[in-house]
């Protein structure tokens, strides 16, 4: 056998020819770097982890803004501070503060704005209060068996997210909606 840099041998695979671990990803492990690097960071200046002024908290911050801001250029035809903006038409027009619930808690987002209104974002969508995961968590805590109280007692709980019945309800209530309109549909004759 010959020694290969980091390739260690596992077993000889179905053929007898020997099985080398899968090429490392680039990406990932990148990905892995800078969450370590940001961890050990956050630790060394006293931030936790998680909670509202913790790390995955800004971090998700800094994500959702940054998904706003280049569909914001997109929508416009140009980077931010570009000299394009200053020709007239639409351009950016500040920002607006907004608190939407996610799966980690509520997290406040700086949403950018453009002088004609015409800009329709996607990863916050306007009068948005909960990205998808939080509905999704409310239906399957529903399906579980708990009451609307238990859901809202659970999320301020666990996440510090402060949800009202009425609210859950309502989440719910569009699920069953959907599921009444998919058992009412009419069938086919042959499937």
């Amino acid at each position: 056998m010959t020694d290969h840099d980091d390739a260690t041998v596992d077993e000889p695979g179905a053929d007898g020819g020997l099985v080398l671990p899968p090429p490392a990803d680039p990406v990932s492990d990148a990905r892995r770097g800078l969450a370590e690097q940001l961890v050990e960071e956050a630790r060394a200046t006293g931030v936790s982890l998680v909670g509202p002024d913790g790390l995955l908290a800004d971090i998700t911050r800094r994500v959702l803004e940054t998904g706003l801001e280049v569909e914001m250029s997109e929508h416009l035809g140009y980077e931010r501070h570009a000299p394009e903006g200053r020709v007239g038409g639409n351009s950016r027009n500040g920002i607006r503060a907004k608190t939407v619930l996610t799966e980690i808690g509520p997290v406040e987002v700086d949403v950018p704005r453009d002088r004609q209104g015409t800009f329709e974002p996607a990863t916050v969508r306007k009068r948005q209060r909960r990205l998808q995961g939080v509905d999704a968590m409310v239906i399957s805590l529903c399906a579980k068996g708990l009451t609307t109280g238990e859901i809202a007692a659970h999320l301020a709980e666990v996440y510090g997210a402060d949800i009202s019945r009425e609210t859950i309800s309502k989440i719910t209530d569009a699920v069953l909606e959907e599921m009444s309109g998919w058992l009412a549909r009419p069938l086919d004759r042959v499937y």
